[in-house]
């Protein structure tokens, strides 16, 4: 597509997220634990280098908050400028302390409510959502669902495939979940594969050895584009001998601490080196390698061997497959008597240090290997290869397609290890294969790999998803399926009972739908009620009324956004917390005025009882629970339904998550009920209205502040709130564009 505008796009908006490990714009920390590695370099460049495309106005790319001693401050910064248009933006979500990226899992609906704020309070939303990994891939589907635009992926690893790994390794399935959690990714992978509009690869034979591996592979719509890199960094090994710039001090500096670095290990400096830089993984095989060059006298007479195996300080302090990486390593040294010819260092700087050290390896005419027993892709290799380094690649993945567009190098058999030392001195020994496979590295990279042609397959992308997400009709369909943009263009809240509140005068109760869409533009409506979706559909369709902007069920542990009804997980997350119902049910099994509610009346988050309501009932209950330490809600409602709900829930509380989640102050949500099950939500700092025909068990109200008794019934009474209120007066806007 060129330079050019493609597919009419412009002025692009994009949200990146990539969630886990640690993100930041200056010296990223590439290598320090098994979740800081190539996704972070990728994501950082990428979201660089797609500012820079005449089409996008917007980058942000989200990540977590950490503010943790652990870490570096820079981590705690809410948002870091990467470029005039592109930006880091740190969202907290699962405390603050930094964890691996397993135990994000449960916290992740928590990074889609807060993004939802942000959205909000910015008062923008993206034209496209894109995730990297299944864990920004979930926050940024639930987002797409939200708001109506694309949901673009990229994997980067894929879970089946890794679980197939550690099942050959000889972990059980047991140990596999424990460690990982694999199972739940999965299970989220295949719902991204099934609705996103574009999913981003690398290479043909991820799609064929990973995505391949799921039930909804077939539903999933590939694009392959390899990844770029920056060639103004990794920039050939002898442009420094023709230009005089400014970063040439620079360089000369970087060079001199490197080689200071690796003399401390090789008896002699003159000698071309073998070079290899990954994280310590086994799935990276650094010990076949050291095997490799061990095993063969004539390799370590002809050169030294390199391995930058991440960033370490003690070694018994890393996490278990790191740990064995890093030890083996040091074993197989030993073993070999490898001392004077084996330098691993403990650290490198990935934005100085790792271009000069391709550099230096190519200036040593040595070589660059990846004996990685499989590679998704290979962003070393086309690095080494940008700078004029050969390389030797495993011949599983990515390198296949590198190899083939650059002709410089040679594929191995990463399990041989005579193999691998065979092709390490074929181009260390043949001075006119190396210089051709140099040149064409060199070439190969800026023709296939240069960030400029990968911003352009993105942006032609990014128009391809945007095509295939339907778009509403407004003659036909003035209320869009997008229910996060209704939801983010709207100022004010409207919530109400529907039994004896809604329902129950169909005169006023049409009046007030059509008040309502009049002014929906400005203000979104629901209903909040002790049913179940179900049941609550079947209501409302009885009733002739619309799909609701929101349905807060089943007591308020439950909430669904219309006209597709889709459930808000955050809600659900949130009341997960110290939420026990079968040691609830346990606790009240002996009271025998309690009667249980029908199975279907039973919910995730709503344990449900009949009761008749006598003078110390309630308090037996309270006591029962209390002496078990419990932490609950209780709703009794109507002279006889007994709800116990989880501590953080209830319609009142779930009305303040709605107003934090949507950032719609209180003062601008009105609250219309008329029984105890709506006493809750009616007490605070919202615009209360009680129905002239109220149950008697709202009567210690009277008096509350911001609590408004109408003398008219049913919708009648509402309406009476809207006037007293003068809810829809103030703060008139013109209608957002969809």
């Amino acid at each position: 597509m060129g330079k050019g505008k493609g597919k009419d796009l412009e002025n692009l908006y994009v949200q990146m997220f990539s969630i886990h490990g640690l993100v930041r714009g200056e010296a990223p920390e590439l290598g320090r634990d098994a979740d800081t590695g190539g996704q972070v370099k990728y994501v950082l460049e990428l979201a660089r280098a797609l500012g820079r495309r005449p089409e996008v106005e917007r980058v942000e790319l989200v990540t977590r908050l950490i503010a943790d001693k652990a870490v570096a401050k820079d981590y705690a910064q809410a948002v870091e400028l990467l470029s005039p248009e592109a930006r880091i933006v740190r969202i907290q979500c699962g405390g603050r302390k930094y964890i691996r990226k397993e135990l994000l899992w449960p916290h992740l609906d928590e990074m889609v409510d807060k993004t939802v704020k942000h959205l909000k309070k910015k008062g923008r939303i993206p034209d496209v959502f894109h995730g990297h990994y299944a864990d920004g891939g979930y926050v940024a589907r639930e987002l797409a669902a939200f708001f109506g635009v694309p949901f673009v992926f990229t994997g980067h690893s894929m879970g089946a495939h890794k679980k197939g790994k550690l099942l050959a390794d000889g972990l059980s399935e047991e140990e596999i979940n424990r460690r990982y959690h694999i199972d739940h990714r999965i299970g989220v992978e295949e719902r991204i594969i099934r609705d996103a509009e574009q999913i981003v690869v690398s290479t043909r034979h991820e799609i064929e050895r990973q995505y391949s591996l799921y039930e909804n592979f077939a539903a999933g719509h590939f694009n392959v584009v390899p990844p770029g890199i920056d060639i103004d960094i990794f920039y050939p090994y002898y442009q420094n001998q023709f230009e005089h710039n400014v970063d040439e001090e620079l360089a000369r500096q970087t060079r001199v601490v490197l080689l200071t670095e690796l003399e401390r290990f090789w008896g002699s400096t003159h000698k071309p080196f073998v070079l290899a830089l990954c994280r310590p993984d086994q799935r990276k095989n650094i010990a076949g390698l050291i095997k490799a060059y061990g095993e063969d006298k004539d390799l370590q007479a002809i050169a030294n061997l390199a391995i930058f195996a991440g960033i370490r300080k003690d070694i018994a302090s890393m996490e278990e497959n790191e740990r064995h990486v890093l030890t083996e390593m040091l074993l197989l040294m030993d073993s070999y008597d490898l001392y004077g010819k084996l330098a691993i260092p403990k650290k490198h700087d990935f934005t100085l240090e790792v271009p000069e050290l391709y550099r230096l390896c190519a200036d040593s005419r040595g070589v660059f290997v990846n004996p990685a027993l499989v590679e998704p892709f290979g962003l070393t290799l086309v690095e080494a290869a940008s700078c004029g380094l050969p390389i030797v690649a495993t011949e599983d993945g990515g390198p296949a397609d590198i190899i083939a567009n650059c002709e410089n190098g040679i594929l191995i058999d990463p399990t041989d290890s005579r193999q691998i030392a065979a092709a390490c001195k074929s181009i260390l020994v043949d001075r006119e294969l190396w210089d051709k496979y140099s040149r064409n590295g060199i070439i190969g990279v800026r023709n296939h790999y240069s960030w400029e042609s990968h911003c352009a397959s993105t942006i032609e992308m990014y128009a391809q998803a945007q095509a295939a997400v339907p778009k509403p009709e407004p003659a036909v369909d003035k209320k869009p399926r997008a229910i996060g943009k209704r939801l983010a263009g709207v100022d004010r809240l409207l919530i109400t009972d529907i039994d004896n509140t809604l329902v129950g005068d169909q005169r006023a109760m049409q009046e007030l739908l059509e008040l309502l869409d009049q002014h929906r533009h400005q203000v979104a409506w629901g209903v909040a009620t002790g049913r179940s979706l179900e049941v609550t559909r079947e209501v409302l369709a009885q009733q002739g009324i619309p799909a609701p902007d929101i349905i807060i069920a089943a007591v308020g542990t439950e909430i669904y956004y219309g006209p597709d009804f889709s459930l808000d997980n955050g809600w659900r997350q949130h009341l997960r917390y110290h939420w026990k119902p079968a040691a609830i049910r346990k606790a009240l099994a002996g009271l025998d005025f309690l009667k249980r509610q029908e199975e279907s009346d039973q919910h995730p988050f709503k344990v449900s009882y009949f009761m008749a309501d006598e003078v110390d009932n309630l308090a037996r209950v309270h006591f029962a629970l209390q002496e078990q330490k419990l932490h609950y809600t209780l709703e009794f409602s109507h002279g006889s339904f007994l709800d116990i709900l989880p501590y953080r829930a209830g319609k009142g509380k779930a009305l303040r998550y709605l107003s934090y989640k949507w950032n719609i102050p209180l003062n601008r949500i009105m609250i219309c009920g008329d029984s105890g099950s709506d006493a809750q939500m009616l007490r605070g700092e919202t615009c209360g209205v009680v129905v002239g025909n109220y149950s008697r068990e709202l009567e210690p109200l009277r008096g509350q502040r911001k609590l408004f008794f109408s003398k008219k019934e049913y919708a009648a009474g509402i309406l009476d709130g809207i006037r007293y209120y003068k809810f829809l007066n103030a703060g008139e806007r013109q209608a957002p564009k969809d």
